[in-house]
């Protein structure tokens, strides 16, 4: 009976051998698509599918309303922007992500992002395999994380553990804007409460993004917030894109009017050397550009695995689906889904 129940994984490139291993072993017909693949083999191949896991490639209401036999959709990451959780509920679809997996992890790649442009490492290094070493000049003079001000834009999960590392590790002072968090709520998690972005902004040495992507937050930060912040200011999104007005963002680089940039997401992926929005940022030895990997460890990849195993035989069995995410899109679903 299992072998008539059919599973597509969307984004293969990124690898999942152990969901792969065991929906395969349970005999289930596992079909993995790449992260380009085309809107009509798309949706060829999805149509007689009974459930989709997918990362990054777009799963549209047109997808969504050809599908016979859709129990569910599991991305297996957190964002759920690419899903059209709409067209989902009034099919009845439960979607589902996996929001706990990485969010230390994502964090410690921020924070080293962060200690990176403070103390010059990358351009530190590329010298040193170029010259061989690197003499005390001012060009080479970094920054102390110690006694500066770091800027949080979102404070969940994310956001609370880089201000823990940030304060508590670093002596940091660490201010947060997120108008769904509770002044008392941040302030048990070390961070003090800034009811308006610019004000915040002028005051920060970093600024990081661990805000999600809705039409409230999209371009949240501009051309104007950028003229807010200090020019010895970092700004640092290892969240979306899309948060940030990355045309904004490559002026205020190209003028000198922040200090530098770290950025692990983009609008448009893959980021590319040639024709693409941002690809004057390569050129910037001010700039760290990382491939949207900070999720990317061993043990988050673990945890990412097993929790999609638990949710993917939830719905293929006919069980309640454990939804863990705060989002409100997901917390609107019916019908077989619980909460925590």
């Amino acid at each position: 009976m299992t072998s008539k129940i059919k599973i597509v994984r969307t984004d293969q490139e990124l690898e999942c051998p152990h969901v792969d291993r065991v929906l395969r072993d349970k005999g289930y017909n596992l079909v993995l698509l790449p992260e380009n693949v085309g809107d009509e083999y798309l949706l060829a191949e999805t149509q007689d599918a009974d459930l989709i896991l997918m990362c990054y490639t777009p799963i549209t209401a047109r997808i969504i309303n050809n599908c016979m036999n859709l129990k569910g959709i599991v991305r297996y990451g957190v964002g759920i922007d690419a899903i059209d959780i709409q067209a989902a509920r009034e099919r009845r679809v439960p979607v589902v992500n996996i929001p706990e997996y990485a969010e230390e992890t994502v964090a410690e790649g921020a924070f080293a992002i962060m200690i990176a442009l403070a103390k010059k490492l990358i351009p530190l290094s590329n010298i040193m395999q170029v010259d061989g070493w690197a003499w005390p000049t001012a060009c080479w003079l970094g920054h102390d994380l110690a006694e500066k001000t770091v800027g949080l834009v979102g404070t969940g999960r994310i956001g609370r553990s880089l201000a823990r590392m940030a304060g508590a590790g670093f002596r940091a002072r660490v201010l947060g804007f997120d108008p769904c968090v509770s002044a008392e709520t941040m302030h048990a998690h070390g961070i003090e409460k800034v009811d308006d972005l610019n004000a915040m902004l002028m005051q920060c040495d970093f600024v990081s993004i661990h805000s999600v992507l809705n039409e409230n937050t999209h371009h949240l930060v501009g051309k104007d917030q950028f003229a807010c912040m200090k020019a010895t200011a970092f700004m640092i999104n290892v969240s979306r894109g899309a948060i940030i007005d990355e045309a904004a963002l490559v002026d205020a680089l190209k003028s000198g009017q922040i200090a530098g940039a770290g950025l692990d997401v983009y609008s448009e992926e893959p980021l590319s050397q040639s024709n693409h929005p941002m690809c004057e940022l390569y050129a910037m030895n001010n700039v760290i550009l990382f491939p949207h990997l900070t999720f990317y460890t061993a043990e988050a990849m673990y945890r990412l695995e097993e929790e999609t195993l638990q949710r993917c035989f939830e719905i293929l069995e006919g069980r309640e689906v454990l939804i863990k995410s705060r989002d409100p899109r997901l917390l609107e679903q019916e019908g077989s889904v619980v909460y925590v």
